[in-house]
């Protein structure tokens, strides 16, 4: 046999390593077994509901198994059913989200779910094509969903998986893109066992978590040690390899915290984009040669068609979009002229700093609240501090 056989996934025919389906068997072999000896016990691996582990899939995107577990179980509690979700408006969906992040997952599966009411009377699909066109649904999600609710043998790739095979095959290139990503589609799919394919894919994503991490391996531990080509040619650290992206912008976000009495004045963006149908205080940009006081004073004007009076700032914010690392300041202030109307939200709302919970926050906007609520001022307070 030669070095390389073809196969066919579903974008395109790649070259797979020989070595691949040499070692396949040993590979199976040594991974469910680790996998039933050392996998965590988590909730979504107490059920094959289609259901509840699309839910648990979509939660784990970009986000800690640790934070995602009472999340998960709050939602399941709420929402029990695709029908329980279909059914809930997006706010109260948005609302049991908040915190979580990347909140255009719980808009997709809000709006999925209404799919699958509508298109297959409630019952998860069973088909390929079919679970891959649900909203926020992609190649990793369906691979998952099939092969642990359906022991399906279809494929999945994440980044645990890519670190996992990029070493145990030493696949030189970022694994993220081209003809490394699609290698590795293929490698995933050819490794597959004819049998267990839930607990398989499971156990892909459990070694690439606990033992095949990124900076530290541990190879003493791992069940593909003597498989590992990296490990061999002690070049594990150095895979995968990434090519280098943009340099980090910088930005310099406000947030007005206005006071009117015993309320505070926020506004629901609109459900399309980043945060969209979260509610937040009136939010802009800092541009060149503004104060960050002008900039907070500038956006109350043109989001919500005031005047403002700006103060001290009260708190300060850091987060990430991609390759932007934006600081976000508040500002208290109070209205000086003109009522709040949405020019640049779907709706503006006043509320009281007590019943800021009931509103589903981005991270930053949550974090903003915490900053308020040791103080419990007054509005008297606030405004004698403007």
């Amino acid at each position: 046999m030669g070095m390389y056989r073809r196969r066919s996934i579903a974008k395109k025919q790649v070259e797979i390593p020989e070595r691949v389906f040499e070692v396949r068997a040993a590979f199976q072999e040594a991974l469910l077994g680790w996998f039933r000896a050392h996998q965590r016990d988590l909730p979504w691996r107490r059920t094959k509901d289609p259901y509840g582990i699309w839910i648990s899939e979509i939660m784990l995107q970009q986000t800690q198994v640790a934070t995602v577990v009472p999340y998960y179980e709050r939602f399941l509690a709420r929402f029990p059913t695709v029908r329980a979700l279909a059914e809930a408006p997006l706010e109260d969906v948005l609302a049991l989200w908040a915190g979580l992040g990347y909140y255009s997952r719980a808009r997709n599966l809000h709006k999925a779910a209404q799919e699958i009411v509508k298109n297959y009377n409630g019952q998860f699909p069973e088909e390929y094509e079919a679970v891959l066109g649900l909203p926020g649904v992609g190649r990793y999600t369906v691979g998952a969903i099939l092969s642990i609710a359906y022991n399906r043998r279809v494929p999945l790739l994440d980044g645990n998986v890519m670190r996992l095979l990029t070493r145990v095959f030493a696949v030189r290139g970022d694994p993220r893109y081209g003809r490394v990503h699609e290698l590795l589609w293929a490698v995933a799919e050819a490794l597959i066992p004819e049998r267990n394919a839930g607990d398989f894919n499971q156990s892909l994503m459990e070694l690439g978590a606990l033992v095949c991490i990124p900076d530290a391996p541990r190879c003493r531990a791992c069940p593909l040690d003597s498989l590992c080509l990296a490990r061999q040619l002690d070049i594990q650290t150095e895979l995968p390899e990434r090519a280098k992206g943009p340099d980090a912008e910088y930005v310099e976000g406000v947030s007005a915290v206005i006071v009117r009495g015993d309320t505070l004045l926020i506004a629901r963006r609109f459900p399309e984009g980043l945060w969209g149908g979260l509610w937040e205080f009136p939010r802009g940009t800092r541009v060149p040669e503004e104060t960050l006081a002008e900039a907070a004073r500038r956006a109350v004007r043109e989001t919500v068609g005031c005047e403002a009076e700006i103060g001290s700032e009260v708190a300060r914010v850091k987060h990430g979009i991609a390759h932007r690392r934006i600081t976000l300041h508040a500002f208290e202030g109070r209205i000086l002229s003109g009522d709040p109307k949405p020019l640049a939200y779907q709706s503006v709302q006043w509320t009281t700093l007590e019943e800021m919970d009931r509103y589903p926050l981005s991270s930053p906007q949550a974090r903003i609240v915490l900053a308020l609520r040791p103080r419990q001022p007054t509005s008297r307070q606030l405004e004698l501090g403007l």
